[in-house]
């Protein structure tokens, strides 16, 4: 069936997690796009400031306190979009946590309530949406992760809710399709973004977690899913980097496994000290209105590889182009690994023979 979404500037859009990383960013382009919002978070104050920040620029905004993770919560976001602005047109599942530590370690009680945010926050949105959408048509965008496609140690209950949402999504969109409702379903899956993503999620370990490069942009991931607002796509990798994963990991799973264990757990744990255990946001909203944490190394400020898949037809070359820069970006930072304050390499005639696998053009592809 096909159908027609409308202009962002048409739109009434619902987005979840709207305080923090890429749903404020997304919330904020919206805005300027043009879009009235419904802004969904736990933090009142924060979502108070954000509605006082957008309305002062002329947008129509509407926010609505609730926990994605309890259905009655999800439906009263539906009915008050419904009540302010006679419905919605697109609904952003963003909301989300992770958790670091070994599988082991972690409680049972935190494993629960990161799936109760993660993945029935979409599942009980999506569904609401679903209802609303099937006489008026719309758009329904799930965030999913790199690791919906390829799993992680240390982010192993993150790592599974992420797989459970792409289930569930695929799943939905071909009941939708089979039953010719006019709703796009697009699962968004970003490689590691500069969000306050570390800073929200529960730590088990004994330092400060880090994300392991390449770090993009949350502005890149935002402006995709404004793009599957208007287009509908079926999956949108946010970074050429999340599309190596997923690749490397559906064509050659054992040779991602030994990159994983190589290089993998110490991407992901600094040299600092880990903060009071306490300091997180999995039952209790945190420090909010922040786009960015501040990664100290290179942000990749957009990504060629993500502009491109928008056309594939036209642009082949390019995601090409895209994918082998993503190799080479994260097998030169898995070599740089620091262990033990000393410094891992790969051989130099290693690195010389990957660097002649990359046309020189290839370095401008993010």
């Amino acid at each position: 069936m096909k159908f027609r979404l409308k202009k962002i500037s048409e739109q009434v859009i619902i987005i979840t997690g709207a305080t923090s990383g890429i749903g404020l960013t997304t919330a904020r382009r919206a805005a300027q796009r043009g879009a009235r919002l419904v802004l969904v978070a736990r933090n009142e104050d924060a979502l108070k400031q954000l509605n006082f920040e957008l309305t002062k620029k002329g947008a129509e905004v509407l926010h609505v306190v609730a926990d994605v993770g309890i259905e009655e919560d999800v439906k009263r976001v539906a009915k008050s979009a419904i009540e302010r602005f006679g419905g919605f047109d697109t609904w952003v599942n963003n909301a989300g946590i992770s958790i670091f530590g070994r599988n082991e370690d972690i409680s049972l009680e935190d494993q629960r309530r990161l799936f109760q945010t993660n993945f029935w926050g979409v599942v009980y949105g999506s569904l609401a949406a679903a209802e609303h959408l099937k006489e008026r048509g719309g758009a329904i965008i799930n965030l999913g992760s790199e690791v919906s496609d390829r799993a992680v140690p240390l982010q192993g209950m993150y790592s599974a809710s992420k797989h459970a949402v792409k289930g569930f999504t695929d799943s939905l969109r071909l009941e939708l399709e089979a039953d010719n409702a006019p709703i796009s379903v697009t699962l968004i899956k970003p490689a590691a973004i500069d969000t306050m993503f570390v800073e929200h999620a529960k730590n088990y370990m004994n330092v400060e977690p880090k994300l392991p490069p390449p770090i993009y942009a949350p502005e890149i991931a935002a402006d995709a899913i404004l793009y599957a607002a208007e287009n509908p796509k079926r999956d949108i990798f946010v970074g050429g980097a999340a599309k190596f994963v997923s690749s490397t990991a559906h064509y050659a799973p054992r040779i991602m496994d030994g990159i994983m264990k190589r290089f993998m757990f110490k991407q992901q744990q600094s040299n600092m000290p880990a903060r009071d255990k306490t300091q997180n946001s999995l039952y209790n909203p945190g420090s909010d209105l922040q786009q960015r944490q501040g990664y100290s190394g290179h942000v990749f400020e957009s990504s060629l590889y993500t502009k491109a898949s928008y056309h594939p037809k036209t642009v082949a070359t390019l995601l090409t182009a895209g994918l082998v820069l993503a190799a080479w970006w994260r097998l030169r930072e898995s070599a740089a690994v620091r262990q033990d304050d000393r410094q891992v390499y790969l051989p130099e005639e290693g690195q010389q023979e990957l660097q002649r696998d990359i046309p020189d053009a290839s370095y401008a592809t993010h």
